[in-house]
């Protein structure tokens, strides 16, 4: 099944762009995780549905990723076919206070773009790691902003392989969810609604926030960003230092001493390390506190 699917994309595809036995630590921010049998980066949305038909005609699973920033793959890997949307499908059109990009585009540099042309609303996506894509699918957010308060419409490919667009009603945000994720649609490209503003305000506001991040997260070390979801009335970066966890270690994984909320990779953690401390954290903080921790990070493959 892999060796025809392969083959067939080989065949119908730029080859350049196929990548076999491709190591997901070289595409996770935790730089963690086995080889995926095959690896895609398509660069527009007919190769997309290319690679989509070909693994279906194969019988053969994939798996949508973006800068991998939110990810821990496990350590055989991931079987079947990764597309992989990032700097390969990252295009961007300004017009006026409309903005659309394709679902590869880092955030970073999407708020750079927007930043030049004084478009503010967008500032507290400046330093989430990982793509628009990925953050609509979660819904990511952070300093009282949220994907929600700007995105307008979503376009996406659905498993049955049509292109549709989804309003801000429709995309159902929640607290890191969205429609997208439940009903597994790839984004193709995100509109988003901002707003005029003076250029030192948005300024003053990025640096402002990117302070407060360096300060206070572990940015010099591997990790997959936070790791728990906030349970709510409690931060989990508290429950964790609060339940003694500050710098416990598994293995090379270890609870950041920073900030406790993040897991980090100390030098060559593996998948497994971390998914025991993960374990850890949370039955110590369940026994302590009551509070069930549930992952943000997104697990992929198998131990």
């Amino acid at each position: 099944m892999i060796n025809a699917t392969a083959n067939t994309l080989k065949e119908r595809l730029n080859p350049e762009i196929v990548y076999i036995d491709e190591p997901m630590n070289k595409h996770t921010s935790f730089k963690i995780g086995g080889p995926a049998d095959v690896l895609v980066m398509p660069e527009n949305v007919d190769e997309v549905r290319e690679v989509m038909e070909i693994c279906k005609d194969n019988a053969c699973p994939f798996h949508i990723v973006g800068n991998g920033s939110n990810l821990l793959v496990g350590d055989d890997g991931i079987r079947g076919v990764v597309l992989k949307l990032s700097e390969n499908f990252s295009g961007v059109k300004i017009e006026g206070e409309r903005v659309v990009a394709q679902s590869g585009i880092l955030l970073s540099k999407l708020s750079n773009r927007v930043v030049e042309k004084s478009l503010g609303g967008f500032e507290f996506a400046s330093g989430i790691p990982g793509t628009i894509g990925g953050a609509v699918f979660m819904n990511a957010g952070a300093y009282g902003g949220e994907m929600k308060d700007v995105v307008r419409e979503v376009t996406v490919l659905t498993r049955d392989g049509d292109v549709k667009t989804l309003s801000n009603d429709e995309l159902e945000f929640g607290y890191r969810r969205s429609a997208i994720q439940r009903e597994k649609h790839i984004v193709l490209e995100v509109a988003l609604e901002l707003k005029e503003k003076p250029y030192n305000d948005i300024k003053s506001i990025i640096d402002d926030l990117t302070q407060k991040r360096t300060s206070k997260q572990p940015l010099s070390l591997p990790s997959a960003g936070s790791t728990f979801k906030r349970p709510e009335g409690y931060y989990a970066g508290k429950l964790i230092d609060d339940a003694g966890l500050r710098g416990v270690r598994y293995g090379d994984a270890q609870v950041s001493e920073k900030h406790c909320g993040f897991i980090v990779n100390r030098g060559s953690a593996s998948s497994s390390d971390v998914l025991k401390l993960i374990s850890l954290v949370q039955k110590v903080v369940f026994d302590q506190f009551g509070v069930e921790l549930e992952p943000e990070v997104r697990l992929f493959g198998k131990e």
